[in-house]
């Protein structure tokens, strides 16, 4: 009797060919309460968790794992955060994520961010840094009322500095849209495919970089707070930085040939911007 080795859910591998891919979900939100920020819901499945370490003020950090290790081939994620009427929350990462080497599969993340009346939610995830051949697809969608405030920090290194290795062959992808009052106010894709180390050698992409970050903040104040960032800007060392303000948003971009040059130039700048502590996470 023949016995067929192909799966019945119409996949093109043979059954002994699929691989086991991890998939992870957390969705939490906070809101504020009595003049301190409170949890209100946490979800959680998969490899992906959420921990609340114990903090002073009003606002609460939030600390995502991915319990898998890194992200590889396959592997989907998605992350919702609602910083609630009057919260404050700050979410970040215990380390930097790793996107491990692929032979075909995309791995995707994505993030859904709310921010309600009158609250503050900063996204502070650690660098994610790509392996060579690595494919990742990367989303982030916020929505929030103009009277709230969002932070948002990303940071991207091409290829593992220690090996000198360099991202000869991947694809990133990068998708960022932000709702301000129920309108689109920011709307930004950054797309490399195929031979990312020389398209990023390119004096009009990143001159030879391989540590890239954006900083994205809106609020009330944020077009009045662009001549502050340029001072905060001038002493970045061997980082390029650069500040741009319009339509309630302020960017800054950040370049860098090291992934050390990026944090050094990166800290000091979140540091004076928020005029708070960062998670404590990013210093352990």
């Amino acid at each position: 009797m023949y016995v067929s080795a192909w799966p019945f859910d119409g996949s093109s591998q043979p059954v002994s060919q699929q691989r086991q891919r991890a998939v992870g979900r957390v969705a939490f939100s906070a809101a504020g309460l009595g003049g301190r920020t409170r949890p209100m819901r946490i979800e959680e499945s998969g490899s992906m968790r959420i921990r609340l370490p114990k903090g002073e003020g009003r606002g609460l950090d939030a600390v995502l794992v991915n319990t898998a290790g890194g992200i590889a081939c396959g592997d989907h994620f998605s992350v919702a955060v609602e910083a609630r009427s009057g919260a404050v929350v700050t979410v970040a990462t215990p380390a930097a994520e790793k996107v491990y080497r692929s032979d075909g599969p995309v791995a995707e993340l994505s993030v859904d961010l709310k921010v309600g009346s009158g609250g503050r939610l900063d996204w502070l995830p650690q660098e994610t840094i790509l392996f060579h051949q690595a494919r990742l697809r990367r989303s982030l969608a916020a929505d929030m009322p103009e009277d709230a405030r969002l932070t948002l920090f990303e940071a991207v290194v091409f290829g593992r500095e220690a090996r000198d290795e360099h991202v000869t062959d991947g694809l990133f992808e990068d998708r960022w849209r932000i709702r301000r009052g129920g309108r689109l106010v920011y709307a930004d894709t950054l797309r490399l495919d195929g031979p990312i180390a020389d398209r990023l050698r390119k004096p009009s992409v990143a001159k030879g970089a391989r540590a890239l970050a954006t900083m994205i903040h809106v609020a009330p104040d944020a077009e009045a707070r662009l001549d502050e960032v340029r001072d905060h800007l001038s002493s970045t060392g061997g980082c390029e930085a650069a500040a741009s303000a319009w339509n309630g948003l302020l960017v800054v971009r950040f370049c860098a040939m090291t992934s050390d040059s990026l944090r050094r130039a990166a800290v000091p700048f979140l540091l004076a911007f928020r005029g708070e502590p960062l998670p404590r996470v990013w210093l352990s």
